[in-house]
């Protein structure tokens, strides 16, 4: 219950200018890339398939060309839904920084000032966790045959366990360093992979997985301060 009520606050805080702003660059980005990725593989596509192929029995065919980039564009709109996950996490973690300063000087303005991440840092585990995630799904789809309508839990405890691990780190360094976070990740793995998988679930919806991540990123700051005062 207590992950709800962190939930809750980091949801009363959205219209923050910080959060909106976190939340536009990331819409803006995560589509620029999709769309990007979208219209080279249709370019790509255009370019390799011929425009007429011979068939036995009915002679050339034309179109083919079309037909096959039209197909290429809706495939990478199916695998949209698997792609935000990752798009929409590294970009927001590359704006981590401003989301928990916004909940700490708002919620906890008695602590000290953090440890700033250094940017450089802040790019490496951004696009570890991408790849992290990238890799896998991607393993993660040669289950999917096999669990039947158990497909949205693995997806989302898969995904859950990932993003916890990843973002409470992110958020926890800054207070305790990268070997403090991890120990105490380590002493509360349950709590934080199920507040990860309430985070992946809703980022499996469209729309709504471009704003989650910046919650998300608020519920573990303060997830992060209730469980270090324990």
């Amino acid at each position: 219950m207590m992950i709800f009520s962190d939930f809750a606050k980091a949801l009363g805080q959205i219209h923050d200018p910080r959060f909106l702003r976190v939340v536009a660059l990331g819409v803006g980005l995560a589509l620029a890339l999709l769309i990007g990725v979208t219209v080279g593989t249709f370019t790509l596509i255009g370019w390799l398939v011929p425009a007429t192929v011979e068939l036995p029995f009915l002679g050339p065919v034309g179109g083919v060309d079309l037909a096959a980039s039209i197909g290429s564009v809706l495939v990478m709109m199916g695998l949209s839904v698997f792609l935000m996950m990752p798009v929409a996490a590294l970009f927001s973690g590359l704006f981590l920084e401003s989301v928990t300063d916004a909940v700490e000087d708002r919620h906890y303005p008695t602590l000290p000032p953090a440890q700033p991440v250094p940017l450089s840092d802040s790019l490496i585990d951004a696009a570890n966790l991408f790849g992290l995630l990238i890799f896998a799904n991607a393993l993660a789809l040669l289950l999917y045959p096999f669990v039947g309508p158990l497909i949205p839990v693995v997806f989302w405890a898969l995904n859950g366990f990932l993003l916890g691990r990843e973002y409470f780190t992110l958020v926890a360094m800054r207070r305790l360093g990268r070997q403090g976070a991890r120990a105490l990740r380590a002493r509360h793995t349950a709590t934080i992979w199920i507040a990860g998988t309430l985070m992946a679930a809703p980022l499996s919806i469209p729309v709504l997985n471009l704003v989650v991540p910046v919650l998300g990123v608020a519920t573990f700051t303060h997830l992060f301060h209730r469980l270090n005062r324990g």
